[in-house]
């Protein structure tokens, strides 16, 4: 596998106005338009023409997380609003679901807003639950490199953090829409199907998608599994240095329950389709802790260069990753996989499970950008041609592709 590490960043590059930006949602989730790539060409369709165009026999991978409310507006005496962005808990659990669910006194990872306004001591603000009022409070603890650990303590202290944040949050938009979130965003900014609080930015990729039309892949026998992916921040971090060498992957972590990887074990042969890119780092990464399994290390930790570094034996097949896993799970008796990612998937990377991808249109010079460049190549250029040229809507709060860089067969013989 090449290693991409000596790639210019400049030549993912791409002219995107700001008008083209999707700054709101449209009033349906499925009305938005779909680039449809074969392998050779670009057309438009419709999203809702989806379960049409997936290939006979496709297997979906959906990303499951759930967008928590992760901005807390702190009011100070002297008038200045200090924000505190939470991005992963560290103390006294890491673990998202866990970290939910403590009482009083939860230190967690974040970026602060303002920060020169707030030298030292503690910023309060007064909420309501369930009409009883609470105190909560934020005290700086340690300056990191890239964030700050912030503890968070509240009064009454028996009430949990995740009706802390739900109550007194607002929901993270991303910074390239310029806007305050509005209370449509609140539902909008969630797939339908999200159920595991711990991402600060939605799974763009499976805001399209409608219970209709997840009945209607079901009808047409198209199957799925749900794994999690938290995701973080990082995810907006462009890639500022020439090449991608310099630039860091943000870590996210990830859970995988056993019943999906045997589910996945039975449809390896037929058309496996990640909806998303958070999806995609997901099932590939399954790959690369299986290798390191097999070697000997139990970490469940993939990192940015491991693809393009770790030796892998010629008949360590995709298949015997996943029994690598399963084996694993099942000896020591877990019921799912938990491990972190820092994944890069650029130009060079030879694609383990995934066989095309659903997924909105990326920044320019963006790691998602180079995600899709990954698996159709310098197409990537005629596809992002096309979509600026249909007035599709970009980002975000944009319109949806299917990139199918293999020949399949539709569900209806024809594109």
């Amino acid at each position: 596998m090449s290693h991409p590490s000596t790639l210019h960043i400049d030549e993912y590059d791409y002219p995107l106005p700001d008008e083209r930006i999707a700054k709101f949602p449209l009033e349906n989730r499925a009305d938005s338009k779909l680039l449809y790539f074969d392998g050779h060409t670009s057309c438009e369709k419709k999203f809702i023409d989806l379960p049409q165009l997936l290939p006979k026999n496709s297997f979906l991978i959906f990303n499951e997380t759930k967008v928590v409310r992760a901005r807390l507006l702190f009011k100070k005496p002297t008038g200045a609003t200090i924000e505190i962005f939470c991005l992963e808990p560290f103390e006294p659990v890491n673990d998202f679901q866990l970290a939910f669910q403590q009482t009083s006194g939860v230190v967690w990872k974040c970026l602060v807003g303002n920060v020169k306004r707030w030298k030292t001591g503690l910023l309060s603000k007064l909420i309501r639950i369930n009409g009883e009022d609470i105190t909560l409070f934020a005290e700086k603890i340690t300056d990191l490199s890239d964030a700050f650990l912030i503890r968070f303590t509240w009064q009454p202290a028996e009430i949990h953090f995740h009706e802390i944040i739900s109550v007194s949050g607002l929901i993270p938009l991303p910074p390239y829409l310029n806007r305050e979130a509005q209370p449509d965003d609140t539902i909008r900014y969630q797939t339908v199907y999200a159920k595991h609080d711990g991402s600060v930015a939605a799974p763009t990729a499976g805001l399209h998608f409608t219970e209709e039309i997840l009945n209607q892949l079901s009808v047409k026998g198209i199957e799925n599994e749900k794994v999690t992916l938290h995701v973080g921040a990082g995810t907006f971090k462009p890639v500022s240095s020439d090449t991608l060498a310099e630039h860091e992957m943000h870590v996210e972590k990830m859970v995988v329950p056993l019943s999906a990887l045997r589910h996945l074990q039975k449809k390896l042969g037929q058309p496996v389709i990640p909806v998303g890119t958070t999806s995609m780092r997901t099932l590939e990464s399954l790959f690369w802790m299986a290798v390191k399994l097999h070697q000997g290390d139990e970490s469940m930790t993939v990192e940015q260069w491991d693809p393009y570094q770790l030796k892998v034996e010629e008949d360590f097949s995709s298949a015997k990753a996943l029994n690598t896993i399963i084996d694993y799970l099942e000896k020591n008796q877990l019921g799912a996989l938990h491990g972190q990612t820092r994944l890069m998937i650029a130009p060079g990377y030879q694609f383990r499970f995934a066989n095309g991808l659903i997924t909105n249109f990326h920044q320019p010079k963006s790691t998602l950008l180079l995600l899709v460049s990954a698996l159709i190549g310098e197409d990537w250029k005629t596809a992002y041609d096309f979509a600026l040229t249909h007035d599709f809507r970009f980002l975000s709060y944009g319109d949806s592709s299917l990139f199918l860089p293999q020949t399949f067969q539709s569900n209806e013989n024809t594109p």
